[in-house]
């Protein structure tokens, strides 16, 4: 046994708690992480940043998705302004004209992500997360930023195509198939999607 320890045990015998011998009997050898401790902390601060940039992912969807909603409201309202307009002045055959015109042209401001009129584009030809009007449609697509919660239509691509439909119903005691009455217009999706549903 070497001179320290022996002295160690001394005091220890002797209880002598409050002398320096005592007191530099205590665990000499400093104290760090050791390897076990570093890679807990690690994989506890690996696992806290993944849940944590999933959720940020998630909300910041959405935020998307909630946006691109409003715009689509905005462009509906802005849609039964021009379809008012039109009956109220007599002009119920230009209400079909509706359907060719870009609708983003009804609204008093654009949105700052509309990118412009294209003909025939792909989800390549635009930055995602922008308006577009096709003009060989005549449709208005929202192109996804972030896609990782939404279920496309038959086309498979991660936009929205949205289309103005004019609605009509039969005029009531006609006896012809084809007579309908202008009863209003819509804007919608051209095929459904699902997105947080």
């Amino acid at each position: 046994m070497n001179r320290h320890a022996h002295n160690c045990l001394r005091a220890m015998r002797t209880r002598i708690s409050a002398s320096p011998s005592a007191t530099s009997c205590r665990y000499d050898r400093q104290r760090g992480f050791t390897l076990i401790e570093l890679i807990v902390v690690i994989v506890i601060i690996v696992t806290l940043s993944t849940v944590f940039l999933n959720r940020m992912w998630f909300y910041q969807e959405q935020a998307e998705r909630t946006a691109m909603a409003e715009v689509a409201g905005a462009i509906q309202s802005a849609l039964v302004m021009q379809y008012g307009s039109l009956m109220v002045h007599g002009k119920e055959a230009d209400v079909a004209m509706l359907a060719a015109k870009n609708p983003m042209s009804w609204l008093s401001k654009r949105p700052q992500n509309y990118a412009g009129e294209f003909y025939d584009p792909t989800p390549l030809s635009v930055t995602p997360g922008n308006w577009i009007f096709d003009l060989k449609t005549h449709e208005l697509i929202y192109l996804l930023n972030r896609a990782d919660y939404f279920v496309p239509g038959k086309d498979g691509n991660k936009w929205i195509r949205y289309r103005v439909n004019l609605m009509y119903d039969p005029i009531p005691g006609s006896h012809s198939k084809d007579a309908k009455l202008l009863v209003g217009t819509l804007f919608e999706p051209v095929e459904p999607y699902r997105w947080f549903d």
